[in-house]
C-alpha cells in the first residue's frame, strides 16, 4: 500500500511540477502577473470520489486550493449534509490557472489542460466522479465518450451516469456548480438532493 501511495503521490507531484511551469498556457502569463497560484488539485490520492469544477477564482489562485471561497464554504456544507469529509475526497479543476476576472474557461483552455485532468484520474482511480458545472460536464462527458448525454444542467443535474475507463467502469454524477446555488435558494435545494444521491452510491 504504501509503494503504491508514495507512487501517486510522485506521479501528482510530476503534474504539479508541470503546471508551474506551464508556459505554453496563456493564463501562465496572467499568473504571473497577478502572482497566484496555480490550482493543481487537493485531497486524498486514493479517493473513491473525485470532484471537477470548472477553473479557479481569485481566491483560489491566491491560495493555490480549489474551492478555496464562498462557493467552497458551501460545497463544504453539502459534503457535511452527505456525511462525507473533504479530505477524503479529491478535489480539481478542468483548467488549473485562474482566467482573467473570472470569465468561464474558453474551450481551448480546457483543451490545454485536459491532459493534466486526464493522469490525475487515470492515478487516483475515483469510482465516482462529481461534474460541478456545465464546463466540466461538458469536457467529461466528452472525454468519456458520452456526447450524446449532454443537454442542459437543469435536465442532467442529479442523474447517474456510467462509463468505462482502463482501470474499470465508473460512475459519473453531473451537479450545478456550488457557486451558481450562492444567490439561488432553488438550486441550493438541488444541490442538497443530488449529495443525498451521492451518499446513496457511497453506501
Amino acid at each position: 500500500m504504501s509503494d503504491q501511495q508514495n507512487n501517486r503521490t510522485e506521479l501528482l507531484r510530476q503534474i504539479r511540477d508541470e503546471v508551474w511551469n506551464f508556459k505554453e498556457s496563456p493564463l501562465y502569463l496572467e499568473r504571473m502577473r497577478n502572482r497566484a497560484y496555480p490550482v493543481i488539485g487537493e485531497g486524498s490520492h486514493h479517493a473513491k470520489v473525485m470532484f471537477i469544477g470548472e477553473a479557479p477564482g481569485r481566491t483560489e489562485a491566491a491560495t493555490g486550493r480549489p474551492f478555496a471561497g464562498a462557493a467552497g464554504k458551501l460545497l463544504d456544507e453539502l459534503l457535511a449534509s452527505a456525511g462525507i469529509s473533504r479530505p477524503d475526497v479529491y478535489i480539481t479543476n478542468v483548467v488549473k490557472d485562474r482566467p482573467p476576472m473570472n470569465r468561464d474557461p474558453l474551450p481551448e483552455e480546457i483543451a490545454l489542460y485536459a491532459p493534466f485532468l486526464d493522469r490525475q484520474i487515470e492515478i487516483i482511480q475515483p469510482k465516482i466522479i462529481v461534474l460541478l458545472g456545465r464546463h466540466s460536464m461538458v469536457a467529461i462527458l466528452e472525454k468519456f465518450g458520452l456526447d450524446a448525454m449532454i443537454g442542459p444542467m437543469s435536465r442532467l443535474h442529479g442523474i447517474i451516469l456510467n462509463a468505462e475507463t482502463s482501470y474499470g467502469d465508473i460512475t459519473i454524477l453531473p451537479m450545478y456548480h456550488p457557486a451558481a446555488a450562492l444567490y439561488n435558494p432553488e438550486l441550493k435545494y438541488e444541490l442538497l438532493k443530488d449529495f443525498q444521491s451521492l451518499k446513496r452510491l457511497l453506501e
